[in-house]
């Protein structure tokens, strides 16, 4: 069993789905008191000894019911530390994401909803949400596992856009997004092309990871 802390690891459990293009959030129902019924991020209190991304784990398959394999990596974002943030007493918050790899998910799994929409939620999981988002943001492009967990190993340019416009709130230019890509260790553009897009224009490239 393991010995909880009063430090809870919260966790933005995201998804890129490129049929809705657009990043999905998992949240789930609380099962117990404070907030029962209310959705919240999947969070659990950080075991002693237990390593950051080890809790994170256990929140999403344990609260979102995820299965270990479909989590294709995690990493770390805030601290958050209002000590009023939890009615059963003070307690840090420490925020990370977990990239869901779609193809991997069994079962009814979470309820997933637009991370540009996302319903209220309790504690302050809502602020989490608000001041985590240009962070993430931020990682796009720079961070490539981030970045690879959300698109997957190959990807096309139609995908990419759609990714950067959901996570920043701006479409890029495609070719200037694809000179930032070109950039981008362990990225290649392969000679291969996806198919035409409805409205017509020329087939959008299609990119893989070699890393």
């Amino acid at each position: 069993m393991i010995e909880s802390t009063l430090v809870s690891v919260d966790v933005l459990a995201l998804r890129f789905d490129p049929n809705a293009r657009t990043v999905l959030l998992g949240v789930a129902p609380r099962a117990l008191e404070p907030f029962a019924g209310a959705l919240a991020l999947p969070g659990v209190l950080l075991g002693r000894g237990e390593r950051l991304r080890d809790a994170a784990r256990r929140a999403v398959t344990g609260k979102l019911g995820v299965p270990e394999e479909a989590i294709s990596a995690s990493g770390q974002l805030a601290t958050f530390d209002e000590p009023s943030r939890d009615p059963r007493g003070p307690t840090l918050s420490i925020a990370l994401w977990s990239t869901i790899d779609a193809t991997r998910l069994t079962g009814a799994g979470p309820t997933w909803t637009q991370l540009d929409d996302v319903p209220p939620l309790a504690f302050d999981h809502d602020r989490i949400v608000r001041d985590c988002r240009p962070m993430l943001a931020d990682r796009l492009w720079r961070d490539t596992t981030f970045t690879a967990g959300l698109l997957g190993r190959e990807f096309t340019t139609a995908q990419a856009l759609d990714l950067t416009e959901s996570l920043t709130g701006d479409r890029p230019y495609p070719a200037n997004l694809g000179r930032t890509m070109e950039r981008v260790p362990g990225l290649e553009r392969t000679a291969q092309h996806a198919a035409a897009l409805p409205k017509g224009g020329r087939p959008p490239s299609v990119w893989r990871w070699t890393t």
